[in-house]
């Protein structure tokens, strides 16, 4: 199977790429922009499923789905986010795209969801999409503290210290001290490692 894994975070698509690796049967190819992804639709050979990050630069929301999804070279084509609402996500289905992924699904359900969508299936998070949240049973999840938590959701997005910051209103500074502290309580030595821990254990 031929995947296009189109996001503007290196963690993230790196992280996405190691998992994809990890199972036989796919070849992964990326890009960092939505006009990158499309150069490569229409300059390689047929993607199966092509994977579009819906807030990267150039995607436009919904209307990069509708552009990429009219390209030959794209048989099949879902969205992946981080921060799309559940309404985004029932018009992303509704459109007849591929699927929905949010950030926050457990690596091996990611996978088994990519080769899902891959084969002409549509892959829909039904949890996500009822609003359920079950973080507070992840073992993993009851060693942080919710900002810790909220820190290493983050880190797995491939956000950077000034965007979560950003996103969670506070300092720099204050980002770094939460994450030194969830290194320790997790086991995890660097941002990288943190965020395969955190994926590997179906935290996110």
């Amino acid at each position: 199977m031929r995947i296009l894994i189109a996001d503007d975070h290196d963690l993230l698509r790196d992280t996405l790429v190691l998992f994809m690796q990890s199972e036989s049967g796919f070849e992964t190819d990326t890009a960092p922009d939505f006009d990158e992804a499309l150069r490569m639709v229409r300059d390689n050979p047929k993607y199966d499923l092509v994977l579009l990050d819906f807030t990267m630069p150039g995607m436009n929301g919904l209307q990069g789905l509708d552009v990429m999804s009219k390209e030959p070279g794209a048989a099949h084509v879902a969205i992946i986010s981080g921060t799309a609402s559940r309404d985004i996500a029932e018009q992303v289905l509704a459109s007849g795209a591929a699927g929905f992924l949010p950030k926050t699904l457990p690596a091996k359900s990611l996978v088994n969801a990519v080769r899902f969508m891959a084969m002409g299936e549509q892959y829909a998070p039904l949890d996500f999409l009822r609003g359920g949240d079950d973080e507070s049973t992840h073992p993993l999840a009851e060693k942080l503290s919710r900002r810790e938590y909220e820190v290493l959701q983050g880190l797995t997005q491939g956000k950077s210290n000034k965007e979560i910051a950003r996103d969670l209103d506070i300092r720099e500074p204050t980002v770094k001290l939460h994450m030194k502290t969830l290194y320790r309580k997790i086991g995890a030595s660097n941002r990288t490692q943190a965020a395969m821990i955190a994926k590997e254990e179906g935290l996110f």
